[in-house]
């Protein structure tokens, strides 16, 4: 254990981990919350938002929960739940806000450099599914949250959704799709980059080229993060009441150096994502939705199938997957070495228990690695019959790292979401996971502040209610406030279909 001397670098009330989304929300919360503090990021790459937060890395640019049927499964007893969808999409009317907020007082730009509007479909296909989503539909429209939703079984009706999905498609095979007007896409790489341009214009130390390799607790109760210059080679040390670990795939092994209990037992295992992409108009031009379907036996949530326009850096193109690959990396620009030095004596018997029960996602892992071009344009074509493969291309997205942890019982278990750790004394936090992610960010944050500075957040709630209106409310409650929500942020964020 250091003592009070071994700071010998800046000190700081908040030290970022991470140049991407959830550094950027958090850092901006805290600046609009507590203007004096001293806050300084670190980040790896040469620019903000290049991991999972670029556009071209993250494949769940706006969940919502309107059209991710992983997030409303048929019970044991025939029903269907809503209970996740509503809490994610209570969550994403909450970035709704924050991100209106913020462009209300300029904090960021455009709206349309970030977001755009984009029609939900959920898309099956055999008599099996299409009763599932028929159901799904009746228990979301119950719901204040989804009482919009559209459903439909007929196929021309369909293709005036999304042409592409009904063209060249047998007309005897049994389809339905369900659509909200309501959704969105969202280029988590453009907003990253904006509000950490704010950060800096108001006083935050950036600093890009920098690797943080660890933390340890100081004597003087604060934290002693080791950060090397990667273009100078120089190392230090700087100090920091607070820090946040937004990493990504790299804040495991970062948390696990904090030496902090909450993080025992947790590991993780890296899946790499694939997706066909075309910018060709005549095709990219013709399909105007974010369109899921239904995912493969075994697969994990991160890798149900969706047909999706994207709106980046102002061009319009069209992406479909995901098709899983493995690298031992636990970030795209990372290291063939983060998986196996993330093994540790107290994560060891949990990961390899969850090896032991997950054997149908392994399987789907292997012959995802070895499909054939065939094979990948095949599942492309339940999707849009007629795509040609002269017109699309393959590229390397993102990593993803799959949480595992330990149950009440001790076992190990795959966790899917989004995991937030907090060390006991709110000194430290970070993340771990992947979808819903960066969708959720504020409302991550929000759970951050009330962990971790319990006594301030007292205070804070005035400036939070202003921030974010329905702070502290459930809108599925209080369909008026909803209604008023939505309207504002349409307005706000410039959301007309």
């Amino acid at each position: 254990m250091a003592d009070s001397s071994s700071s010998t670098g800046d000190r700081y009330d908040v030290v970022l981990i991470g140049g991407g989304i959830m550094s950027a929300t958090l850092g901006a919360m805290l600046k609009e919350l507590e203007p004096d503090w001293s806050i300084a990021l670190f980040e790896t790459l040469d620019q903000a938002g290049e991991e999972s937060s670029d556009p071209w890395n993250n494949a769940g640019t706006g969940h919502a929960a309107l059209c991710e049927l992983n997030y409303t499964p048929r019970g044991a007893d025939g029903s269907i739940s809503t209970g996740k969808a509503q809490g994610i999409n209570e969550q994403f009317h909450v970035s709704r806000q924050l991100w209106s907020h913020w462009v209300d007082r300029k904090t960021v730009g455009a709206p349309r450099s970030f977001i755009n509007a984009l029609p939900h479909i959920s898309f099956v296909w055999g008599e099996k599914n299409v009763a599932y989503l028929r159901d799904r539909y009746e228990a979301m429209r119950a719901q204040p949250l989804f009482a919009d939703i559209e459903h439909s079984e007929d196929v021309d009706t369909i293709a005036g959704w999304a042409p592409l999905l009904a063209e060249g498609r047998d007309r005897s095979q049994p389809v339905a799709a369900s659509k909200f007007d309501t959704g969105t896409d969202v280029d988590f790489g453009a907003l990253t980059r904006q509000l950490i341009r704010h950060l800096g214009e108001t006083g935050t130390d950036l600093h890009f080229n920098h690797q943080v390799s660890g933390m340890r607790r100081g004597g003087d109760g604060r934290w002693d993060v080791s950060v090397k210059n990667k273009s100078t080679g120089e190392k230090r040390r700087v100090a920091a009441r607070f820090v946040f670990v937004g990493a990504g795939g790299g804040a495991l092994s970062l948390l696990q150096s904090s030496g902090i209990e909450q993080i025992r037992g947790f590991g993780g295992f890296p899946v790499s994502g694939k997706f066909l992409r075309t910018t060709d108009p005549a095709v990219a031009q013709r399909h105007h939705a974010k369109v899921y379907g239904l995912a493969s036996v075994g697969a994990p949530p991160m890798s149900v199938p969706h047909l999706d326009t994207r709106f980046v850096e102002g061009r319009r193109t069209l992406m479909f997957g995901p098709y899983a690959g493995f690298s031992t990396n636990f970030l795209k620009n990372g290291s063939l070495t983060d998986l196996p030095f993330s093994v540790r004596p107290h994560n060891l018997l949990p990961m390899m228990q969850v090896g032991a029960s997950n054997t149908d996602l392994v399987t789907y892992l292997v012959k995802e690695v070895t499909k054939s071009q065939k094979q990948k344009m095949g599942a492309l074509h339940d999707f849009y019959p007629e795509a040609s493969a002269d017109d699309w291309e393959m590229i390397t997205a993102g990593q993803r790292v799959q949480v595992m942890k330990k149950d009440e019982r001790g076992r190990g278990v795959l966790q899917f979401g989004t995991e937030l750790i907090t060390g006991a004394d709110g000194t430290i936090a970070g993340l771990l996971g992947a979808s819903p992610g960066a969708s959720t960010a504020p409302s991550i944050m929000l759970k951050l502040l009330e962990r971790c500075f319990p006594a301030q957040v007292v205070g804070w709630r005035g400036r939070l209610q202003e921030m974010i209106p329905s702070y502290g409310h459930a809108l599925n409650d209080e369909p008026t406030l909803l209604d008023e929500v939505s309207e504002a942020t349409r307005r706000s964020l410039q959301l007309d279909v």
